[in-house]
């Protein structure tokens, strides 16, 4: 019997219809492998994964296969984007053992959950190299019948060993200025300086990282780390892995050029860089920044919006390409013949405009559309046109599946982004978008208790606890909202997420954090990841609001457990700073101050006050806060004794317990917090 009927996962939805007898996550799965005395099959995976379709439809659809399934194990599937707890404790399993891996993730696991054999995509037949599912599937089950003491003892082995892979957090002093020039000299080591980015293929959107550049600039003044953030940004912007027509980022490119995206499209990698790129335009003032952060902002507002308010997770990279075949890329490729159908005589500029050749430049004569370097000059009304008339010829092709799962984590990240990037640009529905997710998630994820849960599909709350990461890019979003909007409820409500974050995650003894809660599920082992990858750590996360939120509040318990989170941060930004960015990110902030910036006016319609305020909001000093109100307002601790001057609205920026003199002029605010 397949038990996925009624989840609230689409992924797992989207395996309700197996002959295989799946398990959600869950101890009944596991009393079920106690009783038969059998091995459990643990699949993860997520619902914009390329190979999780493929293995599913070779293998999880198929009716000889499925029987053998459940005769021989318990399977449980499970959703990585719900369950990341458990994705991490396997995957760094699977990675020990094997020295890589990846989705769909297959682990063998005893009854108690313990791991003893390991894979990921395994096809139907063998292949390169590879056994095929079936033939994995029926060598574990010999050894289980015929070694099962061997097969226990192996895995009681891998368990021992994952426990003596926890972080030895013994350093709890911040890094200073040695350790982050350290870290820009590594990443100039590691940079690509023809194509931007850092490393070779495939090459993901290096975001946090950008982050820190773009701080380290504003803080040092150093010209090299704007350049490699100001060059990897344009390199993006025009490859792609962007989408030229309808905004937006893939998920990475699989070459170094960043030509061919493996093209799901991700909601936090959307997140990050669009409030990477208005970032950039803080500094430069760039067109191409100012561009690519609104049509990114405009792409996660069209397109990921659910109809509760909040942001859904992912885009497929898979589509049918017309003839009744799921293939990847078919919404976004073109042919030439395919431009000459929807645009005749224009055909021709928008081949040369968006690099679209005969030969292709993905699969089959297909072409992604960027814009390559030499592009020369164009008409800008005629490519307006162009682009118009293909992005109306596209939204007749059966668009990719959609992920409506809202995850808390990355909402929040959502809710910073267009939260700024409205204030920045004078686009109030952006912020008003940025308003309504974050409503969604006091109304539908936060409990009477504080406490947040990881997901919810179409207004109804999904049955995971939420993950530090929830906690603290959930807090990163309503910080940023407060910021932005006025409203001190989203402080508050910052401050009882990081309360939970004291409370629940951090090690008292050593500053340490954990992605887990203390009174979450056992699993095998409790998950401790402070290195960044697609998004920034729960770790560094968390670090960063404490920091924000001690600026507003002048909480000494937040900077203080800031501070020993930052450890960490100082003995791996020197070594490896790619995977460390959001840390090395927050640690300029710290070094800053961060400044605390206080604007008070009459009103916050006053021209003068909103004058101010947007000043403020676009200063670069790394990390800075702001705070807006009225003189007798009690909406935030910064505006606390702070009157108008003669009457006009003003601000006052403090630093390391120093305070400006108050100004009301924008100009000398823009010079005390950098800026354009």
């Amino acid at each position: 019997m397949n038990r996925l009927a009624g989840v609230t996962s689409p992924y797992l939805l989207q395996h309700a219809d197996n002959p295989v007898d799946w398990w959600p996550w869950c101890p009944e799965a596991f009393d079920e492998a106690r009783r038969r005395g059998m091995p459990v099959l643990l699949s993860v995976g997520y619902s914009s994964c390329h190979w999780c379709h493929v293995m599913a439809h070779e293998s999880f659809e198929d009716q000889e296969t499925a029987d053998y399934l459940n005769e021989h194990f318990v399977s449980v599937k499970v959703d990585r984007e719900e369950r990341p707890d458990v994705d991490a404790v396997y995957m760094e399993a699977v990675q020990a053992a094997t020295g890589q891996g990846g989705w769909p993730m297959t682990v063998f696991l005893t009854p108690d959950a313990e791991p003893f054999y390991f894979g990921t995509y395994f096809p139907p037949e063998p292949r390169h190299g590879m056994p095929s599912f079936r033939q994995v599937l029926e060598g574990v089950q010999q050894a289980w019948s015929t070694r099962r003491e061997e097969v226990g003892e192996v895995a009681g082995k891998i368990v021992r060993d994952l426990a003596q892979r926890e972080i030895a957090h013994e350093g709890t002093r911040p890094p200073g200025e040695q350790e982050l020039a350290q870290a820009l000299l590594g990443l100039t080591r590691e940079y690509d300086p023809q194509r931007g980015g850092f490393g070779g293929a495939p090459k993901f959107p290096p975001s946090m990282v950008l982050e820190f550049l773009l701080r380290h600039h504003a803080r040092t003044g150093a010209e090299g780390a704007l350049q490699m953030a100001q060059d990897t940004c344009e390199r993006m912007a025009r490859g792609g892995i962007y989408d030229q027509l309808g905004g937006g980022f893939a998920r990475y490119s699989v070459d170094r050029d960043w030509t061919v995206p493996h093209f799901e499209k991700m909601l936090y990698d959307n997140a990050l860089l669009c409030r990477v790129y208005a970032h950039l335009w803080r500094v430069t003032g760039s067109g191409l920044a100012r561009r690519v952060a609104l049509e990114t902002a405009d792409f996660l507002v069209r397109e990921l919006r659910t109809d509760d308010g909040g942001f859904a997770s992912a885009l497929d990279a898979d589509s049918d390409d017309g003839s009744g075949r799921h293939v990847e890329g078919a919404y976004y490729v073109w042919t030439p013949e395919q431009l000459r159908d929807v645009l005749g005589d224009d055909a021709e500029v928008a081949a040369q405009f968006f690099g679209v050749t005969e030969e292709g430049t993905f699969e089959e004569g297909q072409s992604v559309l960027r814009l390559p370097q030499d592009e020369g000059v164009f008409d800008a009304e005629k490519i307006a046109s162009v682009k118009s008339r293909l992005l109306a010829a596209r939204a007749l092709r059966t668009a990719p599946g959609r992920d409506d799962k809202v995850v808390a984590a990355w909402n929040g990240l959502a809710i910073a982004a267009l939260a700024e990037t409205g204030a920045y640009f004078d686009r109030p529905d952006l912020v008003e978008a940025a308003l309504g997710a974050a409503d969604l998630l006091v109304r539908v994820h936060l409990d009477e208790h504080g406490r947040l849960a990881r997901t919810s599909k179409d207004g109804r709350v999904g049955p995971n606890s939420g993950v530090l990461e929830d906690y603290a890019d959930v807090a990163e979003g309503f910080l940023a909202l407060a910021s932005v909007t006025g409203e001190g409820v989203w402080l508050d409500f910052a401050g009882l997420l990081l309360g939970q974050v004291l409370d629940r995650f951090t090690d008292p003894g050593s500053g340490a954090l954990y992605d887990t809660a203390a009174d979450a599920e056992r699993l095998i082992r409790r998950p401790q990841d402070p290195t960044d990858n697609a998004t920034p750590s729960g770790w560094s996360a968390a670090a960063g609001a404490l920091l924000s939120y001690a600026a507003h509040t002048g909480s000494e318990a937040h900077r203080t457990a800031a501070e020993r989170a930052l450890g960490i941060v100082g003995a791996l930004g020197p070594r490896v700073p790619r995977f460390i960015g959001w840390g090395l990110a927050v640690a300029e902030a710290l070094l800053d101050g961060p400044r605390e910036v206080a604007v008070v006016g009459p009103s916050l319609t006053d021209e003068a006050t909103a004058t101010l305020h947007r000043t403020a909001l676009q200063g670069t000093a790394p990390g800075a806060v702001v705070a807006v109100g009225t003189p007798d307002s009690d909406e935030f601790p910064l505006l606390a004794d702070r009157p108008l001057v003669s009457g006009a609205a003003a601000a006052y920026v403090c630093r390391n317990f120093t305070c400006d003199a108050p100004t009301t002029d924008p100009d000398r605010l823009r010079s005390a917090l950098g800026g354009r």
